[in-house]
């Protein structure tokens, strides 16, 4: 977290200097030609390519290893869920059956294996662009040019805090969490079981959605009282404009989602398997 209370890393690179409206769009862009596809070819360029960018925007590592660790324990869990649960639904999608284990209520098939590593490639793509534009956008910024591209200025204002809550939500939990430490409950390993590790992570819940919502009162007051909502416009302090750069790159995306569109409508990215 940077000492102004934002998850945004001040750096001088083409990913900073964008508008935060044109990183939208490619993000937005993104998203959508990930979810256009199920095909492994696709995902594993897409997660090479956004490494690259990332290591281009220069954000250090200690400053986004906690929103990857959540991406990568997520596709964990989602990856062991499917295994355990579906374990034969690969073979259900391609037609073959490959047994691996026999896990006595199901069999293990090889096509289910290669399933969930697509799936798993599928969020890991979009986790370098996702880390990218939280952390190279300025929230102000953001919000100001989705304000000047039409979008409602109290719906911009939302994003605004939002981007700017989410560091302040992981000090409150930090602090709980320190807290509850000092009063004996162990969260660490060789603190008690997991079991008990768990229950002490949960009982943080009550005390956390507590103070969040103390706070959101407090920020709603204030901004009450400043008169927020009350003028159809509204000016922004901080604000961007479009260079030649964000054009360019918005123009691409826009070429890029309608050749990615073609591509699928042709047959290409449905779920490939290279064994069958």
């Amino acid at each position: 977290m940077s000492k102004s209370g934002m998850l945004y890393v001040d750096k001088d690179t083409l990913f900073h200097r964008m508008d935060g409206a044109a990183k939208l769009i490619v993000f937005a862009v993104w998203t959508v030609i990930v979810f256009l596809f199920q095909d492994l070819r696709v995902f594993v360029p897409l997660f090479a390519i956004g490494l690259i960018l990332l290591f281009l925007a220069q954000i250090p590592y200690k400053r986004i290893r906690l929103l990857v660790w959540i991406m990568v324990v997520f596709n964990l869990f989602n990856s062991i869920f499917t295994l355990l649960i579906t374990p034969s639904y690969g073979s259900e999608v391609t037609g073959t059956a490959t047994v691996v284990l026999d896990l006595g209520y199901n069999v293990l098939t090889l096509e289910t294996c290669f399933y969930v590593l697509t799936l798993t490639m599928k969020y890991m793509s979009l986790m370098p662009i996702t880390v990218l534009f939280i952390f190279t956008t300025h929230p102000t910024r953001f919000a100001s040019s989705l304000n000047r591209i039409g979008v409602p200025y109290k719906i911009a204002y939302a994003f605004n805090i939002a981007f700017r809550y989410v560091p302040d939500l992981q000090t409150e939990f930090r602090n709980i969490s320190n807290a509850m430490q000092a009063r004996g409950m162990g969260f660490g390993k060789g603190e008690g079981s997991m079991r008990d590790r768990v229950k002490h992570f949960i009982s943080i819940a009550i005390p956390l959605v507590q103070s969040s919502l103390h706070r959101i009162e407090v920020v709603s007051n204030a901004m009450d009282l400043r008169g927020f909502g009350r003028h159809q416009k509204r000016t922004w302090y901080s604000a961007t404009a479009w260079r030649r750069a964000d054009y360019i790159i918005a123009a691409l995306s826009v070429v890029a989602i309608l050749a990615a569109i073609a591509v699928r409508l042709s047959g290409f990215g449905r779920f490939w398997y290279p064994f069958s």
